[in-house]
């Protein structure tokens, strides 16, 4: 797959580093119980964790909320879609199972502290291309309102705008019918690039484990 980022993207963000998961053959299904009670466990650490702190001062958060100034999105009005997980937890708005392909992206989110999108790819169209999204460019979200991309980062393929480490589009969500899915995943732009391959490996083997299928990751800067 094809993967462009623009260059008022790396001209904005110093070190700006993207990884990217294709999964092929894999089976999406209601979340094994392992997942269900991992990810109920790991929320409820992270409350206690976050009990007498701020989310934004998490490395990951405080990065990605830079990211969004540089871009020119104010990040106390639209969060970076991983702070908004986080102050979800704070508040014991506990995240509520979707389907295994969801929930142990979300799982992720939160224990790398780092957006990520997970997508449908036989509903992806060409190339993709992340961008700083322009006047007129928006989608219907999943959660459930017409987002507006303008000054927000954005990937694109052939029929326009599908995702954002904001919040990501209905059109290439993935289902319980899915069988190949792309993660893009938004690496922090400290993170060395040893250290992301190992991250990447991590992920992807983990999702192998509960999807089937194989796995083969790139990393793009």
């Amino acid at each position: 797959m094809e993967f462009f980022i623009a260059e008022e993207v790396k001209q904005r963000i110093p070190h700006f580093k993207i990884g990217l998961i294709e999964y092929d053959h894999i089976q999406v299904s209601e979340s094994p119980q392992m997942l269900k009670g991992r990810l109920r466990f790991f929320q409820e650490s992270i409350f206690f964790d976050l009990e007498n702190k701020n989310a934004a001062e998490l490395d990951g958060i405080r990065e990605w909320r830079e990211v969004f100034k540089r871009v020119g999105t104010d990040p106390n009005r639209y969060r970076p879609s991983n702070e908004a997980l986080f102050r979800r937890v704070q508040k014991q708005q506990y995240l509520q199972s979707i389907h295994s392909a969801v929930d142990l992206n979300n799982f992720f989110s939160l224990k790398y502290e780092i957006p990520l999108g997970i997508y449908d790819r036989n509903k992806i169209k060409g190339s993709i291309t992340l961008k700083i999204g322009e006047n007129g460019d928006s989608y219907d979200a999943i959660n459930g309102r017409q987002v507006n991309l303008e000054n927000k980062l954005v990937t694109c393929d052939a029929n326009g705008p599908f995702g954002s480490p904001y919040v990501d589009s209905k059109r290439t969500a993935v289902q319980l019918s899915t069988t190949s899915a792309l993660h893009i995943v938004y690496l922090k732009p400290s993170m060395r690039t040893e250290e992301a391959k190992k991250l990447l490996e991590a992920m992807a083997n983990m999702f192998v484990q509960i999807h089937g299928g194989d796995a083969r990751q790139q990393i793009f800067a």
